[in-house]
């Protein structure tokens, strides 16, 4: 019993030493939104957006290597009589090394994933999953950055279904010249108790372009064009084959002085996609952004949006604005 406890006491004492040896870290980070979209003219779903986020974290940065982070994401839409309308746990495992960074458990998804186009992961995510709940992995260097995940959306019970999303993305940058790559496969599965009739259906879709990035040489603060395809795959198990509707996709990213125009115009056949943006089932589309930053200031950032959407012969029209805050900071357990 003697040797059990000195064992013990000795076991504590390494974990309290080494704890001291850590860096406690705090992070606040508060979204609020509102997105107004008119998109009856186009018989597409009209909605509004209008709420806040706020995800409070704490952790330990044990070394230069590993980060363990606890927190919640509680969502509260105005109007609503409740206090939260969801709250979301954020709890995860970083690691951290030459390049690398690896991620498990639910952690936010801002600057992973949200750089993925539209046609394939709606931006209507960011306000009611603003989390991806499963692993990561990226690396990233002078020129190449390459980002795998698997998001697990919905685990499986007698009632509800079965679904993930797993997903890639890269990008190579040299001089002026990038080419990106975007995919992603959510897979959706029936519940434990089988429906009559109900069938195991595979949907995603990927996006390659190649582009130059003009910022350097011209009087703009940025200034991007792309051109490349986007094919989707979509296949209902038991069914049919694979449907694998392509088009092509062009890209015009521009700004001055926190003013900016962004320009999407797709040609091809049209897509059904679960988690993409439900203009792309037209075979013609094309989006107009014009972009205002008022507020850029430290952790502060807002962003006013008008959006323009010419498809099947009208015109829809959306009207965004987004206020980002993150406020972050860390203090040393080491003894003095």
């Amino acid at each position: 019993m003697r040797i059990r406890l000195l064992l013990t006491i000795a076991v504590l004492f390494t974990a309290i030493t080494n704890i001291y040896a850590q860096e406690l870290e705090g992070n606040l980070n508060f979204h609020g939104f509102a997105d107004n979209r008119e998109y009856a003219r186009s018989k597409r779903f009209s909605e509004t957006i209008f709420g806040m986020r706020i995800s409070p974290e704490v952790g330990l940065l044990m070394d230069s290597t590993h980060r363990i982070r606890i927190g919640f994401n509680a969502l509260h839409e105005f109007g609503s009589p409740k206090f939260t309308n969801n709250i979301a746990p954020v709890a995860y495992y970083q690691y951290m090394k030459k390049g690398w960074d690896f991620y498990l458990g639910a952690f936010p998804r801002q600057g992973l994933i949200s750089d993925f186009p539209r046609a394939i992961l709606n931006d209507t995510l960011n306000y009611y999953r603003p989390n991806v709940e499963g692993m990561l992995v990226k690396y990233e260097n002078e020129n190449w950055r390459e980002v795998i995940f698997i998001d697990w959306t919905s685990r499986q019970t007698g009632t509800a279904r079965e679904n993930f999303i797993f997903g890639f993305s890269g990008t190579y940058k040299k001089d002026l010249f990038f080419v990106s790559h975007y995919a992603m496969m959510l897979h959706n599965a029936g519940p434990a108790i089988p429906i009559p009739d109900d069938h195991v259906e595979d949907n995603g879709a990927a996006n390659v372009k190649v582009g130059l990035d003009l910022s350097k040489k011209t009087f703009l603060d940025s200034l991007t064009l792309s051109a490349g395809g986007l094919v989707s795959f979509e296949r209902i198990r038991s069914v049919g084959g694979w449907k694998t509707p392509v088009g092509m996709l062009l890209e015009l990213n521009m700004e001055y002085h926190k003013f900016g125009i962004v320009n999407s115009f797709y040609k091809g056949e049209g897509h059904h996609l679960i988690m993409g943006d439900k203009f792309y089932t037209a075979k013609t589309y094309n989006r107009t952004d014009l972009t205002w930053r008022p507020i850029v200031y430290k952790n502060l950032e807002a962003k006013l949006a008008l959006s323009f959407h010419f498809v099947d012969g009208v015109v829809d029209s959306q009207q965004a604005f987004g206020l980002r805050y993150n406020l972050s900071g860390s203090r040393s357990l080491k003894r003095k």
